[in-house]
């Protein structure tokens, strides 16, 4: 498969109402928010591409679905326009080192792209860089976070009055700690769009609008991250965390990429529970993907049975 191209090559039309004993399975699509080269950097750091785990979480939490991946930020991607989108059940959207306000083809795409997915009805989750665009597509506005960056643990994210009873945070703590790395952050959100999630750091956390005929959720923070993928990205952007005065030296900071990489094995050890001051919502991978899950559960399997698929 040449770089750029889908993971599934042949995009779908929408699909006939089936009987019940042939109904396809469902089909969810992740699109890549990174260039080639920051895929690859990122492997080379330990990590993996974010398409690739974010895919794998959505299999495990949906064993029947097949997921395929694309990448709207390689040149000659091989990207599909609403018919096949609305092929879909559902649309993901991964985390990105590129930055919505400088543009370029590797950015334009990727808002062309979720443009035409405004189109379909087919549900819509945005992580980080997938809120950024989902956010620009229908209208709003990115800036450079005058704070800085929120690395490692968001701290203190709570639900607004609109989160508390949303699906997205059902069973969700109303405070809680969440995996994190960003510098940008949504400045203002499209319109008609419910502010579900905030903190300090970044008054959008997390939030729910519709553009064209689909609903897009999207969250600032990593629900799909493992900690040995936060693990990794800290290898990555050292030492520019010491720089920018996360860790007083290289060594506290390999410190902590150690205490990471043992909570991926031992997530129970009180602790370093207790010495990074994080709660069951991280602890626990049930409750630190259940925005994700959540989607699944009352976006994703609602629209499908709605069209006639489940």
């Amino acid at each position: 498969m040449r770089a750029g191209g889908l993971r599934r090559p042949s995009w779908p039309s929408a699909p006939p109402i089936l009987p019940w004993s042939v109904m396809p399975a469902p089909r969810l699509l992740v699109v890549e928010g990174n260039v080639a080269e920051a895929r690859a950097r990122q492997v080379s750091f330990g990590g993996e591409a974010a398409s690739e785990g974010y895919a794998r979480l959505l299999r495990e939490i949906l064993p029947a679905a097949v997921v395929d991946i694309c990448y709207p930020a390689d040149p000659g991607a091989n990207l599909p326009d609403s018919a096949g989108l609305d092929g879909y059940d559902g649309i993901a959207i991964t985390g990105s080192s590129l930055n919505i306000y400088n543009g370029g083809v590797e950015v334009q795409q990727q808002i062309d792209l979720i443009r035409s997915a405004f189109d379909t009805g087919t549900p819509i989750f945005g992580s980080c860089w997938g809120l950024q665009l989902l956010t620009t597509a229908a209208g709003g506005a990115v800036r450079r976070n005058p704070r800085g960056r929120e690395v490692g643990f968001g701290r203190r994210i709570r639900v607004t009055e609109h989160g508390r009873d949303h699906g997205m945070f059902a069973g969700k703590p109303e405070v809680f700690e969440a995996m994190t790395v960003h510098l940008d952050e949504v400045e203002t959100l499209p319109p008609g769009a419910r502010l579900l999630a905030t903190n300090e750091h970044s008054q959008v956390q997390a939030a729910e609008f519709k553009a064209g005929r689909s609903t897009a959720w999207g969250v600032q923070y990593h629900p799909e991250y493992p900690f040995r993928e936060m693990a990794a990205i800290f290898r990555r952007l050292s030492p520019s965390l010491v720089a920018e005065g996360f860790f007083l030296d290289e060594d506290e900071e390999s410190a902590f990429i150690c205490d990471l990489e043992k909570l991926e094995r031992d997530p129970a050890n009180a602790a370093l529970v207790w010495r990074h001051g994080v709660d069951g919502a991280v602890i626990s991978k049930e409750l630190r993907t259940a925005e994700v899950r959540n989607w699944i559960a009352h976006q994703v399997l609602p629209e499908r049975s709605r069209r006639g698929r489940a």
